[in-house]
């Protein structure tokens, strides 16, 4: 090998380490060691013969020679999952356990779930749809491979999108105008419960939880019926129903965090690597660098 030349491996820490947001997050997604990781950072930046990452306390940034190797790395990395599929997509056998709350696996999941069911058909795909917060710990001990998630403070794996949530209701009840406000939570423990909750005593909105559920179904039987004013992510806002916000007298809500995060131990299962990156591919956006 060349002095110059670039490890398939190098790029590939460093595509993780980026779409992390930082090296221990990449730890989740290339299963190495965060030595390891910053070791074949390291030696890409000494073949290239300049800094590629900006190393802060909180999040890691490119530089301008990092953020021209990111298009090319990612290139890289495309065509070598393009020629596995070519060379082994009617070989790879096997099951996928693969998790995402009820919204998100609706509306993002199943054009890749149809999309990789094709390409490989000898692979058998399971479906777990429970709030992200299950899915975590599902992941962690090994119930699911990957799973989509709203993650909360820390960088679990591969940043996808931020998604938008909102306050809606129906139209024809008018009930955010009721005092106290009736709203209908999320389960206990949840995170947008904590969050929404928190917000409307931030602003001394007085209100009374009148319903719960879990799921993106509940959420919108409780706003259409007006039993009370709900939380919804953007993927999931139902025709029937209006957006809500501070000419209601209610709080603004922070966007989500969503990653794809997946088991230890899996970057060398041929077919969970394949579904990592077909989600990777379909699915992350251009704001997420």
């Amino acid at each position: 090998m060349r002095a110059k030349d670039l490890q398939f491996d190098w790029l590939k820490s460093f595509v993780a380490t980026v779409d992390a947001g930082s090296i221990s997050g990449a730890t989740r997604v290339v299963c190495r060691s965060q030595g390891a990781i910053s070791l074949q950072i390291q030696k890409l930046e000494s073949a290239i013969g300049a800094p590629v990452l900006i190393r802060d306390s909180r999040r890691i940034s490119l530089t301008p020679i990092g953020n021209d190797l990111l298009i090319y790395a990612r290139q890289i990395l495309k065509l070598h999952s393009e020629a596995l599929e070519i060379t082994r997509g009617t070989e790879v056998r096997g099951i996928i356990r693969i998790g995402a709350p009820e919204d998100y696996a609706q509306a993002y999941l199943s054009p890749v779930i149809r999309a990789f069911a094709q390409r490989y058909p000898n692979v058998e795909i399971m479906l777990t749809c429970e709030p992200s917060a299950a899915l975590i710990d599902q992941v962690e001990s090994g119930v699911l491979d990957l799973a989509i998630t709203t993650v909360h403070g820390l960088d679990r794996g591969t940043f996808l999108f931020n998604e938008e949530v909102h306050w809606v209701a129906s139209e024809s009840y008018g009930t955010w105008n009721k005092d106290p406000l009736p709203i209908a939570a999320h389960d206990e423990g949840s995170h947008i419960r904590k969050v929404v909750l928190e917000k409307l005593d931030q602003c001394n909105k007085r209100y009374n939880i009148v319903y719960q559920s879990p799921s993106t179904a509940g959420q919108i039987i409780a706003a259409t019926s007006g039993i009370g004013v709900a939380v919804l992510t953007q993927c999931s806002l139902a025709p029937e129903l209006i957006v809500l916000g501070e000419d209601e007298g209610l709080p603004s809500l922070p966007s989500m965090r969503v990653e794809l995060i997946r088991r230890k131990g899996t970057q060398d299962i041929t077919s969970i690597e394949a579904m990592h990156d077909e989600i990777i591919s379909a699915l992350q956006r251009e704001d997420s660098v």
